[in-house]
């Protein structure tokens, strides 16, 4: 071999030990990046510029708002609570509104108060009041006359939702303000709670309402009348013991007493 061959350097060759020395060298010299984990894609909601987000910076979108304050009220979450009820809780609640004297369904609901009943107990009775009443309507006419034909009156529908549905939402609402006002501490969910439920003893007597005789139904329902009046006076009685509110108990007996009328009336004439 030549012996100029022999003087050439050979640092700048792949394969040779100076090139490998010097990598490692530059290569225990590199610094690794701290890692950052970033979410994609990025999110597109928030401000612009932002871009990708890190993994430790919660996306606004995410972020549960309190469901307390005057926001809990446009909050569907805040209702789940009040109808989170079974069957058995239900029909307990309902045999208990047949048994008005006994005065403890306000303990029953007292830790656990729903809106099942309302919504439930109060949409069955309008359209059985709207069903009912055009049937035993045909059927008194029907008893005087024979030659009577069946017609359907779709305003028994309407009067039945506007005074049902009035009344079930209104007259808890004005004596939860009411007694508020007064200084007791009352609780709007389970006065809607319990006079929901003070309405299920008229969708049993409607089916009784349909026998066409006068007298009967006058007796039917004035003790239908009669035992919702006072399943919730003596209910409502718990909420203002102590205070001299005796005359609110009157009030609410009287007014289930003018829905009860107002049924008779109205619906079955």
């Amino acid at each position: 071999m030549d012996e100029s061959s022999k003087s050439l350097p050979t640092s700048h060759l792949l394969g040779s030990v100076p090139a490998v020395i010097s990598e490692e060298k530059n290569a225990s010299n590199y610094e690794v990046p701290e890692a950052n984990l970033q979410i994609f894609p990025p999110n597109s909601r928030g401000e612009r510029g932002r871009g990708y987000q890190t993994l430790g910076s919660p996306t606004e979108g995410f972020e549960q708002q309190p469901a307390n304050g005057w926001k809990g009220v446009f909050n569907i979450s805040s209702y789940i609570q009040f109808f989170d009820v079974d069957t058995d809780i239900v029909l307990n609640r309902l045999m208990s509104s047949f048994y008005p004297i006994g005065g403890d369904f306000s303990l029953k609901i007292d830790a656990n108060p729903d809106l099942y009943g309302l919504i439930w107990i109060s949409t069955t009775l309008v359209f059985v009041l709207a069903a009912f009443g055009n049937c035993a309507t045909y059927l008194m006419q029907k008893h005087s006359d024979s030659s009577t034909s069946w017609s359907f009156d779709v305003s028994y529908m309407n009067v039945a939702a506007g005074s049902v549905y009035g009344y079930v939402i209104v007259v808890p609402l004005a004596f939860y303000f009411l007694l508020q006002y007064l200084g007791s501490k009352p609780s709007l969910v389970r006065f809607w709670c319990l006079w929901g439920y003070s309405l299920f003893v008229f969708v049993v007597a409607s089916f009784l309402l349909l026998i066409p005789v006068e007298l009967l139904r006058w007796i039917i329902i004035i003790l239908a009348g009669s035992s919702s009046a006072c399943f919730v006076a003596l209910n409502l009685r718990s909420y203002i013991e102590g205070s001299d509110l005796s005359l609110m108990v009157v009030a609410a007996f009287f007014l289930q007493m003018a829905l009860a009328i107002f049924i008779k009336v109205w619906f079955f004439p």
